[in-house]
């Protein structure tokens, strides 16, 4: 077994999508040039065994769009690895659900972002909405669990406790939170996208929601750029409330895969500054043991695991254990890691020394996949007048909590 320590892969079986989500990474839609084939997958599938992964998540675009998925779950789950699903929800059907269980899946992640004309508008698509409560609904019959997982910015964060209560009615298990990042298609509309003064307001809810979703027995699960050492900090991280972050994980613990084959340390990163190689070229092995991308976080636990960060982030006491949070978020706003505007802690801090900082786009991105821009951070009085161009600041005020909220 090579290098044990890495337990989680993410795997991209194609970028083809039947969504148009204006948020995505990816920038899903069409396939990939020269996806893998199904022989060549199915030894991707025995290098993750060997290599000491434990579990796979299938994702896309939209992983059924491929018509040898099941194949591919099947191969997974007969080596004994658990695997997952993250589905966008859009027209999967009945007979797909009965498939995956069939392949051995027990659990997929349907994505829903806002209630129906939020939805429905972040995901190109009408009636997409919809669709992923029609298919919460097939997966349940057919013995996979359903769980969520939702973006959170300027449009989705207002609507999350109506989110809540419509998700507890549609019975699912658990539900993960990620903060909308300017990668991809994310990066061509700034405006949607927090502003770290905002998350003054948006971390209280969250709470509020993850303390109702504990007594209902859901499961909340914050995402790797979501929370660091606020008071809600070990709350939100684990439903358990014993975890708290413990920096980026990309190539430590977990890998991501790309429909041509392409090894990142996480699936989310640039693939342009952190791709480690085609798994057609080389054996996944021999990228773990010697591709310099996939060793961006050895020195973690180390005295020397801060040396990357900056800004903020590099005075922050915090900074050993953290390492710059989320080295997919830093990157995506600044070109590089290790200063994450993106933090409870750093926005209470700021906000106890009377400064607010905001998000400017200065370049735009080229428009490939799992691109980026580049953004400055502009620090100002908490107190100043908010700019005329942009639009009006997210408040406490904006947040819906229905008249049945906790009932």
């Amino acid at each position: 077994m090579t290098t044990p320590r890495r337990t989680y892969a993410v795997w991209e079986l194609t970028l083809a999508c039947n969504l148009a989500c204006g948020h995505c990474g990816s920038r899903a839609g069409s396939p990939r040039d020269a996806e893998l084939t199904t022989a060549q997958a199915l030894d991707v599938v025995a290098q993750l065994d060997r290599a000491g992964i434990d579990e796979v998540t299938l994702i896309g675009g939209e992983a059924f769009l491929r018509r040898d998925w099941l194949t591919i779950a099947a191969a997974i789950t007969d080596r004994g690895m658990t695997c997952t699903v993250t589905t966008g929800g859009y027209k999967l059907s009945a007979a797909m659900a009965r498939g995956l269980r069939a392949a051995g899946v027990r659990q997929c992640s349907v994505s829903v972002d806002g209630m129906t004309r939020t939805h429905d508008r972040l995901r190109g698509r009408d009636g997409s909405w919809r669709s992923c409560f029609v298919t919460m609904e097939r997966l349940r019959a057919a013995g996979v669990t359903a769980t969520c997982n939702t973006q959170i910015n300027r449009l989705t964060a207002p609507e999350l406790p109506e989110l809540y209560l419509a998700l507890r009615a549609a019975g699912i298990a658990a539900w993960q939170w990620q903060l909308t990042v300017p990668m991809g298609n994310a990066a061509d509309q700034p405006e949607i996208l927090l502003q770290p003064v905002e998350l003054l307001d948006v971390f209280p809810m969250l709470a509020r929601v993850a303390r109702q979703a504990a007594a209902d027995g859901i499961g909340i699960h914050a995402g790797n750029n979501v929370g660091y050492y606020g008071p809600y900090e070990r709350l939100l991280r684990s439903p358990e409330g014993t975890a708290f972050w413990t920096g980026c994980q990309a190539g430590l613990s977990t890998l991501g895969i790309e429909a041509d084959g392409t090894i990142k340390g996480c699936p989310s990163l640039p693939t342009r500054d952190y791709a480690a190689g085609d798994i057609r070229e080389r054996r996944l092995a021999d990228l773990l043991r010697d591709a310099p991308e996939l060793a961006i976080n050895t020195r973690a636990g180390t005295p020397a695991a801060s040396d990357g960060t900056w800004g903020f982030c590099r005075t922050c006491e915090y900074a050993d254990v953290c390492r710059g949070g989320c080295t997919w978020t830093a990157h995506t706003f600044f070109g590089r890691a290790g200063n994450n505007p993106y933090c409870h802690h750093r926005a209470l801090t700021r906000q106890r020394a009377g400064v607010r900082e905001r998000l400017v786009q200065t370049a735009p991105a080229p428009g490939r996949p799992f691109d980026h821009g580049l953004f400055d951070l502009v620090e100002e009085d908490l107190t100043a007048p908010w700019p005329a161009g942009d639009r009006a600041r997210l408040t406490a005020a904006d947040i819906r909590w229905p008249p049945s909220w906790g009932s």
